[in-house]
Parts: structure tokens; C-alpha cells; sequence
């Protein structure tokens, strides 16, 4: 049995209508994507520092949903006219079609409020290290309060070759001295091999009223 897969998408939406950009995904962009046989769960997340920076994140059975019809018929080259308006102007900081390597949920099962997200080029010969010290490490993570689960990705396309996702009962958790203690070293050790580091801490995305109403050409 193949990984488990993710596809993992930042946007900096500045250049385009906000109330536009939510109208798009939540009423065309996810619920087409929902409807394709192998995609598990669909979430949104929205920079913490009011930056207009938009993250998504799609559960997969496996990465080979990518390549399924059902996907290939809405994704990549057959994306809708409304994609292609919106979406694709965009900026994109970061996207990932990756493979589940190890991770591991919190026994005391906090609630998803926040994301963060770590991810980075690690240097091809430290791959095996960051996935034994991943594993070492994940549960002094997920005995911090608030630290929902931790997972790392290896990209099979994607700008990083590698991203840890994070889910947090809220922002505040990284805030906390157990985090500090327990998260902060893992991610120091995994930027020491690696290059080109990006972070991101989101907040779960809540949807509200739609200003904006699609106009049907």
C-alpha cells in the first residue's frame, strides 16, 4: 500500500479581490476537489500576521490521486475559467504534491485551530537522518499542550523538497516554553541540512458571508 499523500498549496492573494478569492474557494475550488474519489479532507488557513497569505491543505489516500481522472479533469491544464482569473494570478510561495514519511498524533487530541507550516530543500544525503530524527523526536512534540499531530512530507514534485505540518489547538501554542523546549530544537536541527526555509503560522479558516457573488459569463 502506497503513503499516504498531501497536496499543499500558499498563496500570497494580494493581487487579487479578497472577498473574490474566498468566493472562489469555497464554492468552486474545494468543493470540486472534494468530489474527487481519494481526496480525505480539505482545510484553509490564513496567516496569523494579517498578511494576505492563504494556505490549503488536501489529505490524500495517496499521491497517486494526482494523476487519477477524476483529478486530471479539474487540476493542472483543465483548471476552470475561474481558476485561471482567479488563482492563477496569485502568487504562489509554496506548493507540494508530497508522500507521508513518519508523523504522529497527540494523545491528548487538541483541537485543529492553527497550522504551521516548516518547509524546506534538505540536502539528499540527510533525508534518512530527518526522517530517524523526526521519529525520535515527533513525540516530545505531541506531548506539548495544544499540539494536535505532526507530520513530514517528502515531496514528490513541489518548490521544497520537504514540509513538517503542524496542527495546533491555536497560534498561541508556539508561544508556550514546552514548545519553545520541544519544537523550536527539532526545527533548528532540520533547517541545519536544509536551504531556502520557509515558515508559516495559520489559523484555521472560518468562512463567512460571501460579499461577493460569481457572475455567470
Amino acid at each position: 500500500m502506497k503513503p499516504l499523500g498531501i497536496l499543499l498549496s500558499c498563496f500570497d492573494f494580494s493581487p487579487v479581490a479578497e472577498d473574490e478569492f474566498h468566493a472562489w474557494y469555497d464554492t468552486e475550488h474545494i468543493p470540486e476537489r472534494e468530489r474527487v474519489p481519494g481526496f480525505l479532507q480539505c482545510r484553509r488557513w490564513l496567516d496569523t500576521g494579517g498578511r494576505r497569505i492563504s494556505a490549503a491543505t488536501y489529505d490524500l489516500q495517496s499521491i497517486d490521486v494526482l494523476r487519477s481522472p477524476g483529478y486530471l479533469a479539474i487540476g493542472y491544464e483543465n483548471n476552470s475559467p475561474w481558476t485561471r482569473r482567479v488563482g492563477w494570478r496569485c502568487v504562489s510561495l509554496l506548493r507540494i504534491e508530497g508522500e507521508f514519511v513518519a508523523g504522529q498524533a497527540a494523545p491528548h487530541g487538541a483541537e485543529d485551530g492553527a497550522l504551521l507550516i516548516c518547509a524546506a530543500n534538505v540536502e539528499p544525503g540527510f533525508e534518512a537522518e530527518l526522517a530517524e530524527g523526526f521519529r525520535n523526536d515527533a513525540s516530545g512534540v505531541t506531548a506539548v499542550a495544544g499540539v494536535h499531530d505532526v507530520r513530514l512530507f517528502r515531496a514528490v514534485t513541489g518548490t521544497r523538497t520537504h514540509v513538517v505540518l503542524y496542527r495546533l489547538r491555536s497560534p498561541a501554542v508556539v508561544e508556550s516554553s514546552d514548545w519553545i523546549a520541544a519544537g523550536e530544537p527539532w526545527i533548528e536541527r532540520m533547517l541545519a541540512h536544509a536551504s531556502e526555509p520557509l515558515r508559516f503560522l495559520c489559523r484555521r479558516y472560518a468562512r463567512e458571508h460571501a460579499k461577493y457573488v460569481k457572475e455567470i459569463a
